[in-house]
């Protein structure tokens, strides 16, 4: 019963009156006692967050908490692709040569998650991932690889869950929810990172506007329960390391480009 009340709060309401009212409520005052049981509710470790548990003034503020320096180490290497976030990787595979790809049983189009065709042509045969950040997670998102920003705009209106059940039931969520699209040219060709919202109010909030793009850079955060889909171009030689259902924790290396011999 507890864990489904706080789910309301973070991510399972898809009307925009009640989406608001949660808001209000979760980012008040009066919700401060509700952060504790929050915390033990999903075995939240205390001890990473940037602040001690008596800090945080409201359930919000704890959700969007930061973390400590030196709690999530970057791996470096330049042939690896990191984790852009904590989640669990939902899924990942090939973008076939129509643009279009599986996730939960649902096909979707590039190009109805992007917006247009131009955006979609690079990504025919690369490759996807789906990070799902649950109300356990640190909710702050970064960039998986060096390279430089040269788009950023903003798709969808209402908001629907984006947890299992939303994206078994609901009517493509990914292309259809608010979402903030950042468009990247790095070393092994264009790299697409989508945040896509699950509430009915602005749930995405971008922090950083610099152009250079670092891998573990942290650039903004979510509000509310959330996803994040990356999309990368095929230069014949990425390969993932992680599989479906993994557990990540930003900085972890889920992939890596196979250098020659």
């Amino acid at each position: 019963m507890k864990k489904m009340l706080f789910n309301r709060f973070v991510e399972l309401n898809g009307h925009p009156v009640s989406a608001a009212i949660l808001k209000t409520i979760a980012s008040s005052r009066l919700s401060r006692k509700l952060i504790k049981p929050f915390s033990r509710t999903y075995r939240i470790n205390e001890g990473e967050a940037e602040f001690p548990i008596e800090h945080y003034d409201s359930l919000q503020s704890y959700f969007t908490r930061n973390l400590k320096k030196g709690s999530r180490p970057i791996d470096m290497r330049a042939n690896t692709l990191i984790s852009p976030v904590d989640g669990v990787v939902t899924d990942f595979g090939t973008i076939d040569m129509n643009q279009t790809l599986i996730i939960k049983d649902h096909l979707y189009s590039i190009k109805q998650i992007l917006g247009e065709e131009k955006r979609a042509i690079p990504f025919k045969g690369g490759f996807f991932y789906v990070f799902y950040l649950s109300p356990s997670h640190y909710h702050h998102f970064h960039y998986p690889y060096d390279g430089e920003l040269f788009s950023r705009y903003a798709l969808g209106t209402t908001s629907f869950p984006v947890n299992d059940l939303g994206l078994r039931l609901g009517k493509q969520p990914f292309a259809t929810n608010y979402r903030i699209i950042s468009e990247l040219s790095t070393a092994h060709g264009r790299m697409t990172m989508i945040k896509v919202g699950a509430l009915n109010v602005n749930s995405i909030h971008i922090m950083d506007s610099s152009t250079v793009c670092k891998k573990g850079e942290e650039f903004g955060y979510f509000s509310f329960g959330s996803t994040v889909i990356l999309f990368m171009e095929n230069d014949g030689s990425f390969r993932p390391t992680v599989p479906v259902g993994s557990e990540v924790k930003l900085g972890q290396s889920v992939g890596e480009w196979v250098l020659p011999q």
